[in-house]
């Protein structure tokens, strides 16, 4: 197996796997899993949803980049990000220079499948609004820091988590 630099970070919107993936990369790569979710949660005392509605969306990126700039010095883990970690400059700089980036995706209506078992849970898709018409737009707005920062994109659409996972070993190196 190759010597891979640093970490593996997983960006990527909700419900594309991240946490799943991240699972089983870890696994297969003797590695860590640092989730910046359950992190974020562990340190709070609370719920990403409760700290949404706790404290608002500006309060909980605050604090998800104090974990995602604290995480980023670490080695050998793989680095599992809330979909919205990216969107901070000083967390996409970290991210950057933290080791290999993958981009995981999924066709919209697959999100929504997926996120809409859990939609209390997802604070981004609480509202007004059609969950598919949020993710639209939100995909939308994220795709294009997505790409700037990713080495490597996988679709995880229709596929199982090893078959992602597997995927990702195979582009970096490391199966």
């Amino acid at each position: 197996m190759a010597e891979l630099p640093g970490n593996l970070i997983l960006i990527g919107f909700m419900g594309v796997g991240k946490s799943t993936v991240g699972r089983l990369l870890a696994e297969s790569l003797g590695w860590k899993l640092v989730d910046t979710d359950t992190v974020i949660a562990k340190v709070a005392g609370a719920s990403v949803p409760e700290l949404f509605e706790r404290e608002g969306e500006a309060a909980f990126r605050t604090r998800e980049s104090q974990i995602v700039l604290g995480v980023c010095a670490g080695q050998r883990q793989v680095l599992s990000t809330g979909g919205g970690a990216p969107l901070r400059e000083e967390n996409a700089v970290a991210l950057r220079g933290a080791g290999l980036i993958v981009w995981l995706t999924a066709r919209p209506e697959i999100v929504a499948a997926r996120t809409s078992r859990r939609v209390g849970q997802r604070p981004l898709l609480a509202g007004e609004e059609e969950p598919l018409t949020r993710i639209l737009r939100l995909l939308s707005e994220r795709g294009p820091i997505y790409q700037r920062l990713a080495d490597h994109i996988v679709d995880t659409s229709d596929r199982s988590p090893k078959s992602v996972s597997a995927e990702i070993l195979r582009k970096i190196g490391a199966s």
